[in-house]
């Protein structure tokens, strides 16, 4: 993985290419190339270690021309970011350039076999073997790529978005994918590839999602055909983007991260609008509503997620629970899928994912699925692979996330988990009248609250220079707040590079108070719904081992305030919504103190935004 863009049409292809590859610089990425094919039938391949802006600097007096070409953003699995490693890989006879997203596992037996037929490699790639393979089927059977593409990934395991171009078919453009997201857009006499919508929305609003197995062929002056692994055609089915240009640029903003915060409360009114009728007091899914006996005689719920998407479960976790009272288990999808879980028939196995390609929350899903399990998707990419896998579920509409650390997704995915448990509980009947009324009403008045929040996003950017020394966090919450808790540490770490753990607060007392000192931050999460005056003890305990206090607190605190350090207020609410306005300040101080810092907040070394690979 990461980053996929391709182009074959009228126009000069390699500005498009490198303005895509700026585009899907925000999913991470440690090596940058680009192979175009021009009008004499030249296949040039550039590549460099590091940024796009390297592989710019590369290209400026370099022969760019052409009218078909492919690029890539890579981010290291197998070898070391550098050149040789970096994509485009070439065929053994030059003619062929291929750019991968996934991982083969089969790699090192295809390669073996390779060799000894005579075959070189000259990266230490897993993706080289595909182009190898395909070259060495088009040899051997004298069969065109486009017969010998199905036939070499008939033969790979492993998860796989490829694009690939031919100097001897200048005309022809080939894309597949297995496990690993892939779009076609389709333009005037022009077809554009992309491994998800943003280098493509400033061209087309037509695109095509690939299926899992799915072969595109592009063709100049001809229609997009899609074939399977079988060779049989496919009717492709052409979607339009919905989402626009505006909502992947900055806006006036310094980072996409702190765009992001900002768009936190119309995040939620989207994610909320059309399903939140606080009028009648009622919260309508239709994914609940369709399904109603389904989760009516549902044994348990269990919840598969990954990092921050696996913090929202937890809360939801909270919710459901004590709203529906539906037992629920939260899973790491990573865990879930490799161990022999007991699923029953009447479980709803309910999947988290900002990106919906989630690799092993997809794998989770698959597993479920041959229990027999109800399977329900809560993701923000329309069109993405856990929509397809689920038989319901519900979009998030947070819109584009381009900053790695997650914020407005984190937010929505909360939100339309408390739709979920108030649909669920006025199915059921486990809450009165009353009481569902009152959270309807006040979970439409969050996102005013999220509001008057971020206005004191001044006082926590001056408190952040005070943590530049600091090498460890601790993140303390109870109840609803221990997953907030969870989350913040996990936002400081992704952004700034600082060591932090969360902690249910009144665990400090079996093992982590060993860490207390005059140095060490701890940021408490001391709302007054909750246990209240047990974490106001849990901070006692902190204070007389002169640890620094950094709390969160109802407006008007007054308790919890005098023994900390610092303190920032939110305004008061329910409790299973406190982790909506709770998290923001959290998400506020990771990033002002990283950019203090002067880390790149929208690209943290070492991280992906989609984790399409294990």
């Amino acid at each position: 993985m990461c980053g996929i863009v391709g182009y074959m049409g009228p126009k000069e292809a390699a500005p498009i290419l490198i303005k895509g590859l700026h585009r899907l610089e925000y999913r991470g990425y440690d090596s940058a190339g680009i192979a175009l094919i021009n009008g004499n039938g030249k296949l040039s391949i550039y590549k460099t270690k590091g940024k796009v802006a390297n592989l710019e600097k590369l290209l400026s007096d370099k022969d760019v021309s052409g009218c078909v070409g492919i690029a890539h953003t890579r981010w290291a699995t197998h070898g070391e970011p550098n050149e040789a490693n970096a994509h485009p890989h070439l065929s053994e006879h030059n003619n062929i350039a291929l750019i991968h997203n996934g991982i083969i596992e089969n790699y090192k037996a295809l390669k073996e076999e390779l060799v000894s037929k005579g075959y070189h490699f000259y990266s230490d790639t897993d993706t080289e073997v595909i182009v190898q393979l395909i070259q060495y089927i088009m040899d051997t059977h004298k069969i065109s790529l486009t017969e010998a593409v199905p036939q070499a990934l008939a033969n790979v395991i492993g998860a796989y978005a490829i694009a690939i171009i031919d100097k001897d078919n200048p005309d022809v453009m080939i894309a597949a994918r297995k496990g690993s997201p892939l779009i076609v857009g389709i333009g005037k006499d022009e077809f554009f590839i992309g491994s998800d919508a943003t280098p493509i929305v400033e061209y087309t609003d037509k695109v095509v999602y690939l299926e899992e197995g799915q072969i595109a062929l592009m063709e100049r002056g001809k229609e997009l055909q899609v074939t399977d692994l079988n060779k049989i055609n496919i009717s492709p089915v052409v979607k339009k983007l919905e989402i626009s240009l505006e909502e992947i640029e900055k806006g006036g903003f310094a980072d996409f991260m702190l765009k992001e915060i900002y768009e936190q409360p119309q995040t939620l009114r989207n994610s909320m609008s059309g399903r939140l009728h606080p009028d009648l007091g009622e919260v309508r899914l239709s994914g609940i509503i369709d399904n109603k006996e389904k989760f009516l005689n549902a044994r348990r719920i269990i919840i598969c997620a990954c990092g921050t998407s696996w913090h929202a479960a937890l809360i939801g976790k909270y919710m459901i629970e004590e709203i529906a009272r539906i037992p629920v288990e939260v899973e790491y999808s990573s865990e879930f899928r490799y161990r022999n879980p007991v699923i029953y028939d009447d479980d709803i196995v309910i999947a988290i994912s900002q990106s919906g390609e989630t690799a092993d929350t997809l794998a989770a899903l698959k597993l479920a699925r041959t229990k027999g399990a109800f399977l329900f998707g809560i993701c923000n990419v329309v069109g993405s692979s856990i929509p397809r896998e689920t038989d319901s579920g519900c979009y998030t509409h947070a819109g584009p996330e381009i900053g790695v650390a997650s914020t407005k997704a984190f937010t929505a995915q909360v939100s339309t988990l408390a739709l979920l448990a108030l649909s669920l509980a006025k199915e059921k009947g486990t809450i009165d009248d009353a009481t569902r009324l009152r959270l309807v009403a006040e979970l439409q008045r969050i996102p005013d609250k999220i509001e008057k929040i971020l206005k004191h996003d001044r006082n926590i950017s001056m408190l952040a220079p005070i943590f530049t020394y600091a090498r460890n966090f601790i993140y303390l919450g109870r109840g609803y707040n221990y997953p907030v808790a969870l989350e913040g540490a996990l936002k400081l770490k992704e952004i700034s590079y600082i060591h932090a753990e969360g902690y249910p607060a009144a665990e400090m007392k079996h093992g982590p108070i060993a860490l207390i000192d005059e140095e060490l931050p701890v940021v408490v999460i001391a709302t007054r719904k909750g246990k209240y005056d047990k974490i106001v003890s849990n901070i006692q305990e902190i204070k007389s081992r002169k640890g620094k206090i950094i709390s969160i607190v109802t407006e008007g605190d007054v308790d919890v305030r005098k023994i900390s350090d610092w303190s920032f207020e939110i305004p008061d609410t329910e409790e299973c919504f406190v982790p909506l306005l709770s998290t923001i300040p959290l998400q506020l101080l990771a990033y002002h103190i990283a950019v203090v810092k002067g880390r790149n907040v929208d690209q943290p070394r070492n991280l992906a935004k989609s984790v399409t690979v294990e």
